[in-house]
């Protein structure tokens, strides 16, 4: 059999890091077991479903590298096919019309919670042979359904407790239960991996299934994340969506595999390539507990693949960063932050961090330096400052090597540390007290800027 899976997503908002979570799993099993993995768009909540939210939840997937196969499938556009499987049951007898108000529903519910009964619809007109109302799907009274679900294992209900559900509103349109189960067949969906908050609607799926005489796919619920108290995930915890993540500078390396280890586990790694992950994935290994949403781990592993990633590629990714900040990039500064992307990046958590801590090499002269960052430094940090300036006005090979041999000499003749020569040179050429090797940064500036710079430092 081969598998398929899909990812659902409603376009009534962004695509949030639980359901980007959903679609890398879902992503994940159809890869390992050569399959395919769908992408449906279930947008037939129409006045809350938009366009915008669509484009930003197809960029997220795409941003995310979970490319899916073929067409995108929107729900709406099978909503006359969901209409007639609707009528279809009704006239196998598997479905019946119900002419209850509203409030008759909610008298309902008020007296089976008064004897202590779950709350919802009782069958009032199960027999009534109505013609139009809202059809509502003839649910077996007697017996019990056991789904063997992939991740929570075997879950039994009564089918006393499954309430016949509507299909098709009075008005004739349908609902998401029944439109869900109709595209899932349509679409061949072997497994349907998502949420646990969706668990008890696959007991009311699984009858509509019977009812049509449709193989029941097999189901696979997947705990909640929730933030690190244990708390429902909410903004404050990272309950934002993807692109926000791509916004404060993640990588989406990073995120694929820090979402990975949210509820799944292959030993004690913590760093797992897109390769491993496809090997290594199995819905055996996905925890039965809800998962707890951890920054200080996110912000770790985007620093590791950050140190890891291509030198070219990161210039690329934090270009658009400096020019937002008003900066003019010339051939010249592209070239500085590529040669200088080795020691930047070894520090940055983020791409934000990144292109904060690189904009001293794309920066015109005078630089601006905070009265903050000036405050570092001590009168004898500046009177060596002043000294060394000639020595390195005279410095013919401007290397790494060089100069920091020609520092420590230099450091040495004063009676000083090395760390006490380099600050100063530090805050005069970069604007900050922080930055890769200043004997680095001198050597990619080249001899007349760092010159130039000092000279400025000076004269302010």
């Amino acid at each position: 059999m081969a598998i398929v899976t899909r990812f659902a997503p409603s376009p009534t908002g962004f695509l949030h890091i639980g359901g980007a979570r959903t679609a890398l799993f879902n992503y994940l099993f159809s890869k390992k077991n050569h399959g395919k993995f769908l992408l449906r768009i279930e947008d037939t909540d129409l006045e809350r479903s938009t366009q915008a939210a669509v484009d930003a939840i197809l960029h997220s997937l795409k941003w995310l590298g979970l490319e899916w196969e073929g067409e995108t499938v929107f729900q709406s556009k099978n909503l006359k096919h969901h209409q007639e499987i609707g009528l279809e049951l009704y006239k196998r007898g598997k479905a019946y019309y119900c002419n209850c108000k509203p409030e008759d529903l909610e008298k309902m519910r008020a007296q089976a919670m008064k004897e202590g009964k779950k709350p919802g619809y009782n069958g009032h007109c199960r027999h009534r042979g109505l013609t139009a109302g809202a059809l509502r799907l003839l649910t077996p009274e007697e017996g019990r359904v056991t789904v063997e679900d992939l991740v929570q294992g075997p879950v039994t209900v009564e089918n006393a407790q499954i309430d016949d559900m509507v299909l098709l509103r009075s008005d004739g349109t349908p609902t998401y239960m029944l439109s869900v189960v109709v595209d899932d067949h349509d679409m061949d969906i072997t497994h349907v991996i998502r949420g646990d908050d969706h668990l008890t609607n696959t007991f009311r799926q699984y009858h509509l299934y019977q009812a049509m005489g449709w193989d029941v796919p097999q189901f696979a619920h997947i705990p909640m994340i929730h933030g690190p108290d244990g708390s429902k995930l909410s903004k404050r915890h990272g309950a934002i969506g993807v692109e926000a993540y791509e916004e404060m500078g993640y990588l989406p390396e990073a995120l694929r595999n820090y979402l990975l280890r949210l509820g799944w586990g292959h030993g004690d790694d913590e760093i797992i390539s897109d390769t491993q992950a496809i090997e290594w994935f199995s819905l055996d290994h996905v925890g039965k507990s809800p998962s707890r949403f951890d920054y200080k781990k996110l912000d770790n592993l985007n620093a590791h693949y950050l140190r890891q990633a291509d030198n070219e590629r990161l210039v690329g990714l934090i270009v658009p960063r400096l020019e937002v900040a008003g900066y003019k990039l010339s051939p010249l500064h592209l070239s500085r932050l590529k040669t200088g992307m080795n020691g930047l990046k070894q520090r940055a958590i983020t791409l934000k961090d990144l292109a904060t801590s690189a904009a001293f090499y794309v920066q015109d002269r005078p630089l601006v330096i905070s009265e903050e960052v000036r405050a570092v430094l001590k009168p004898t940090h500046l009177e060596l400052l002043q000294r060394i300036m000639p020595e390195l006005e005279g410095q013919d090979a401007w290397t790494v090597e060089s100069l920091e041999s020609l520092a420590r000499e230099f450091a040495a003749r004063e009676g000083a540390k090395l760390g006490e020569v380099a600050q100063p040179l530090r805050v005069a050429l970069t604007g900050s007290s922080i930055s890769p090797s200043i004997f680095e940064v001198m050597e990619i500036l080249g001899k007349q800027e760092s010159m130039g710079r000092l000279k400025d430092f000076n004269e302010i």
